[in-house]
């Protein structure tokens, strides 16, 4: 007999995962103009026509509410007015000549800051659509502020398209707490190769995954029991549609299995089957064998996939 649950360490090692979702951001009209012009050196900005203010990067709606405005060209010269440290690199915020808010960027080179310090743009040696085809700032003595930097704002010609969409995703890093259950049926996965259920203290069905209540009964379970690595097809769908987060080129085939001494169902992919032939030749109560990997890390992932014990017939 196996040791109960409450006999287990609480203390095992979280499982990791990584969620990436890609997805395409639209910066708007007046952004992706002002990211769109940065790839020809000119840092654009908007003119409110109801209270004159320039803001940079171009807004779509001023900060008095109106969005009635034209696009306009700034110089690429500042003055530093905060700056903060990172281990990467200086965050800086800038208020170019002409303008009426600062412009956040990076600061670049290891002489000493000073708020007041005048600062011109660096730009980067291949385009890329994004805000560091602006590189950053550095400081700069040749950058001498004028009497009327205003007069240096000018409208926007020869524009080029605005930046409909940009490519981007979003990582979020986890790692999840396996628990007595989980954690004890993938650590026996991943250092013995075995399969593990628990047993329902009330109707003695084997529950796979485990857990600590029969879904049935509502009772808590008992005994940790092997499974086999054989089973029986249950159902199967043939996947043909891509979607984010496949681990597997389509098309290929989900299937319903219940393994040998279980009594609850798990889902896996069966290979090894023409899929042009799987429609009509597959069938509810076939033979099924889990093909294990050669290096295993503790998940179900550890079984590559299910394949059929007796192949289908030409």
């Amino acid at each position: 007999m196996f040791q109960a649950p409450e006999s287990e360490p609480l203390d095992l090692q979280p499982f990791k995962s990584t969620i990436t979702l890609p997805y395409r951001l639209t910066p708007g009209q007046a952004m992706g103009s002002f990211l769109a012009e940065l790839a020809g050196h000119r840092i654009v900005g908007t003119q409110c026509r109801a209270c004159n203010r320039v803001e940079v990067p171009a807004q779509d709606v001023c900060q008095c509410g109106s969005d009635d405005h034209v696009l306009v060209t700034v110089p690429n010269t500042g003055t530093l007015t905060g700056f903060t440290r990172t281990p990467e690199f200086t965050l800086a915020t800038v208020r170019l000549d002409g303008t009426d808010c600062d412009l956040m960027h990076r600061l670049l080179g290891d002489t000493a800051c000073a708020i007041g310090q005048r600062v011109e743009a660096v730009w980067a040696g291949q385009a890329g659509g994004t805000i560091l085809d602006l590189a950053g700032f550095v400081a700069s003595a040749a950058a001498v502020a004028t009497t009327d930097a205003s007069a240096m704002v000018a409208p926007l010609s020869d524009a080029r398209p605005p930046l409909d969409s940009l490519a981007t995703s979003l990582t979020l890093e986890y790692r999840h707490a396996r628990g007595p259950y989980y954690g004890r049926l993938f650590d026996e996965m991943q250092g013995s190769g075995r399969i593990m259920g628990i047993r329902c203290t009330q109707c003695h069905s084997v529950l796979l995954p485990p857990r600590e209540l029969c879904d049935i009964c509502y009772v808590r379970t008992g005994t940790w029991t092997d499974v086999a690595d054989t089973g029986v097809l249950l159902a199967f769908s043939i996947i043909h549609l891509k979607f984010v987060g496949q681990t597997r080129e389509p098309p290929y085939i989900y299937a319903e299995v219940m393994l040998d001494g279980a009594s609850t169902k798990m889902i896996h992919v069966l290979d090894g089957v023409d899929i042009a032939l799987a429609p009509k030749r597959l069938e509810p109560g076939m033979r099924v064998k889990a093909a294990w990997r050669s290096e295993r890390k503790g998940s179900l992932a550890d079984i590559s996939h299910f394949e059929l014990i007796e192949p289908l017939l030409p």
